[in-house]
């Protein structure tokens, strides 16, 4: 069939001859889609909660977060594995939906070449709404799996490029499910799922090409039904989400992490053995040397007010003669995976506030002797310090504390992100 609008090439329909492309099978990753991506943007929203950022090189304090920083909450200790789950389903959830993604993009390519680009002001508000979304998502699957696998080639903090690129994507998810949710719903209904499902490679047939722009006017001979282009983005999703979850999960299913970078590696207190458990950063990329850690290492613990009380200085000795916890706590990482519960032991945060002065701090300024980086400090709440699990730890595992898990001592928050788990405590500023 000859097809004479439009330039040569993909910009004419007749170029796009896939048998299975049409609008059913675009709604139906369509549907997988408007399911998953609420959730992964709520999710996302909630690690923001959590790592509490103002975007910038150290924390926010303040109750006004900007126009963005609306849902923003002080994020509660308990209970302990809340920001596990949420970090966890946003990260094996993102990877699970690539394929979905990667399909839905397929089937839609014909629009991205449809001519004339232009017909009137709802259809440039679908365009726009469209080059939102495909940007949006490329952008923020493609940070999102480089950070998960812990490498940053970013011009900027990770953290301030994910947060304003899921704000893009989410504007024009919104847009363009505006824009197409009467033809999603129009062409779900217009074949039976089931029907589909049971309709083998010779009886698949085109959808008619009144249907809509994706369905061919020359379609081709089949390769493929649909219903297997459905079960092999299935597979897919499943074998990603199977050999990723694991790094959540932990316990037995840790094993069958292969595609999550902290799946089997452990190193520290006894290497290889079950008292062991992933790390993110070593000392040595951390610049961690022995000797800054040894006998010569000393905690400053103080307030930002030093008119009132000099900070005390404290040695790893003196940490062990006060008053010891034991607490079984998690650690999770933004990157999706986390530790089982260790039991680590350490004096309270709390009560390191009073010795400074601070009987009631808003905050705690926590330095580390980590050279360089975006994570030689953070900023931890007033009901984190409280909070009686909340310890400047020396042991885990009733052993003490490796190099590469922190020592000569480190914070260990209940529900706190690890990276706010900071190794390698320099000084404490506690903030009234």
């Amino acid at each position: 069939m000859r097809d004479p609008s439009g330039p040569p090439g993909p910009f004419r329909r007749s170029f796009w001859r896939s048998p299975i492309r049409g609008p059913w099978l675009t709604s139906v990753f369509g549907l997988l889609l408007l399911v998953s991506i609420p959730v992964m943007f709520a999710t996302g929203l909630l690690s923001y909660a959590a790592y509490n950022p103002d975007l910038s090189p150290l924390n926010d304090m303040t109750p006004d977060k900007g126009p963005l920083g609306f849902y923003l909450f002080s994020w509660p200790t308990h209970p302990i594995w809340l920001y596990r789950l949420t970090q966890g389903v946003h990260v094996t959830l993102g990877l699970t939906v690539v394929p979905i993604l990667l399909f839905k993009l397929w089937s839609v390519l014909p629009k991205l070449f449809e001519w004339p680009p232009l017909r009137s002001y709802a259809h440039a508000l679908e365009r726009f709404s469209l080059f939102l979304l495909v940007g949006g998502a490329g952008f923020e699957f493609a940070t999102g799996i480089l950070n998960i696998q812990t490498w940053y080639p970013f011009p900027a903090s990770f953290y301030t490029l994910h947060f304003y690129g899921a704000w893009v994507f989410i504007a024009g998810f919104v847009v363009h499910v505006t824009v197409k949710f009467p033809v999603m719903v129009r062409a779900l209904r217009s074949r039976s799922f089931i029907g589909e499902m049971r309709t083998n490679l010779a009886r698949t047939r085109p959808e008619p090409p009144a249907a809509g722009y994706l369905a061919p006017v020359a379609p081709a001979a089949p390769t493929i039904s649909r219903r297997g282009v459905l079960a092999f983005a299935g597979a897919g999703s499943t074998l990603i989400a199977l050999l990723s979850v694991g790094q959540s999960l932990g316990g037995m299913f840790r094993r069958t992490a292969l595609l999550a970078p902290h799946n089997q590696s452990v190193t520290g207190v006894t290497a290889g053995t079950v008292g062991d458990f992933q790390i993110n950063n070593t000392a040595r990329n951390a610049g961690i040397t022995a000797a800054e850690t040894g006998e010569a290492w000393r905690l400053s613990v103080g307030t930002d007010d030093q008119a009132g009380h000099a900070p005390a200085v404290l040695s790893r000795a003196d940490l062990l003669r006060m008053e010891q916890h034991t607490a079984s706590l998690p650690i999770a990482c933004v990157e999706g995976w986390s530790t089982d519960n260790q039991a680590w032991t350490g004096v309270r945060l709390r009560d390191l506030a009073a010795l400074s002065g601070a009987a009631s701090p808003s905050s705690v300024l926590v330095r580390s002797l980590q050279h360089g980086g975006g994570f030689n400090r953070a900023v931890l709440s007033g009901a984190q310090i409280m909070d009686p699990d909340s310890l400047l730890a020396l042991r885990v595992n009733g052993a003490d504390l490796s190099l590469d898990h922190g020592y000569p001592a480190r914070v260990i928050v209940p529900n706190n992100p690890g990276v706010h788990n900071t190794k390698w405590v320099a000084s404490l500023t506690f903030r009234s």
